[in-house]
């Protein structure tokens, strides 16, 4: 993940750059259509008698956290683009989710101008029900910093990668199958691969595969009617990011204005789990702040940025400030608070649970 941008370093080109982006998203809005994604309205499972059967699916079925050991100890390598680790991190991620039954899009290669030259990268692309017309997304990046052989980038970001298929693992089969075909709305899971800087970051050495990701769905056409045009873009209703999580005693606030309603729901889940008893006993993690003062929210380089250009609904969970490892050699296996990451898969859990409405198709 990138560079951390002051409030004081707003600068009049950045200024005229997003009043650009916003004209651009405001011309093209227009012709584009929307798909049900207005109002959200997510299930609460208490009211199913389900809150504490999925909160507690990880002791129902990995109880001695093997099953995590095994998804997240492949990644704790270091897996800069080029290398074999980090291949094998992507055959990981892609075997992982093709055994669970989900439509994996490995063939996403493509080359990018980097400061080292053209260089190949590769998104997968791993999608429960290909057939419904409206995804929640979550993503995150799996490969680590360029040529740091000794940086295993626990939290950045192979526990968040670790996270995303732990979810789909636990939750595939019993919950996210029986929608399949009958729900307009699926989980995707994007792993992005280029997010590190290659030399040095800049906007144009830094998140490769979310630039070309999000430009490829901007222009892939999904539904045409007369003059208004549905583009693959338009189907997210919400792009989950995760990354630099982990460590313990993390603080994830709502950064993005657009995304209030989502984030008050993942605080919401967070007290009730609390209150039911249902979360190792640590501070929270999710804080709402109805103001960020004069300056605004922090700024944060990271892969969401393309999407959140082009319009896209952002929820932004990353730690501020930053872990304390962050960019570190440091950030390897010790760095890791399993109790705080417990935390945060159950929650997750619960959010993607109740926003999906998987209750209604049991």
């Amino acid at each position: 993940m990138g560079t951390l941008m002051a409030p004081a370093l707003l600068t009049v080109c950045t200024f005229w750059c997003l009043l650009s982006t916003y004209i651009v998203s405001a011309s093209s809005a227009s012709s584009t259509g929307k798909l049900k994604q207005d109002k959200y309205q997510p299930q609460h499972l208490e009211k199913f008698g389900l809150l504490e059967t999925v909160a507690l699916l990880d002791q129902q079925l990995d109880l001695e956290a093997q099953l995590w050991s095994g998804l997240l100890d492949p990644m704790m390598v270091a897996r800069y683009i080029g290398t074999k680790q980090h291949e094998d991190v992507r055959q990981h991620i892609i075997h992982t989710l093709t055994t669970l039954g989900w439509t994996v899009d490995e063939d996403r290669p493509f080359e990018m101008k980097t400061p080292r030259g053209a260089m190949n990268f590769t998104n997968v692309v791993a999608t429960h029900d290909p057939s419904a017309p409206r995804r929640l997304v979550l993503a995150c990046h799996y490969d680590s910093i360029y040529g740091r052989d000794t940086f295993i980038a626990a939290t950045d970001s192979a526990v968040p990668c670790a996270m995303m298929l732990y979810m789909a693992t636990l939750i595939t089969n019993r919950y996210l199958d029986p929608m399949k075909g009958r729900s307009e709305l699926t989980l995707q899971l994007l792993f992005l691969d280029g997010e590190e800087a290659i030399v040095h970051w800049t906007d144009t050495d830094s998140i490769y595969g979310a630039r070309h990701l999000a430009s490829e769905l901007a222009q892939s056409v999904y539904q045409r009617t007369g003059d208004t045009v549905i583009n693959d873009i338009d189907r997210i209703d919400c792009f989950v990011l995760l990354d630099l999580l982990g460590a313990a005693l993390p603080s994830i606030s709502n950064y993005q204005p657009s995304s209030r309603d989502e984030f008050r729901h993942l605080v919401s889940a967070e007290e009730r789990l609390a209150k039911a008893g249902l979360l190792p006993d640590l501070p929270s993690v999710f804080h709402y702040r109805d103001s960020w003062g004069a300056w605004g929210a922090p700024r944060i380089s990271d892969d969401h940025l393309p999407f959140l250009r082009r319009g896209v609904k952002i929820l932004h969970l990353i730690p501020h400030p930053f872990p304390k490892v962050w960019h570190d050699d440091s950030d390897n296996g010790w760095a890791i608070d399993f109790p705080t990451v417990q935390r945060i898969n159950r929650i997750l859990r619960v959010f993607v649970a109740e926003y999906l409405g998987v209750a209604t198709y049991l």
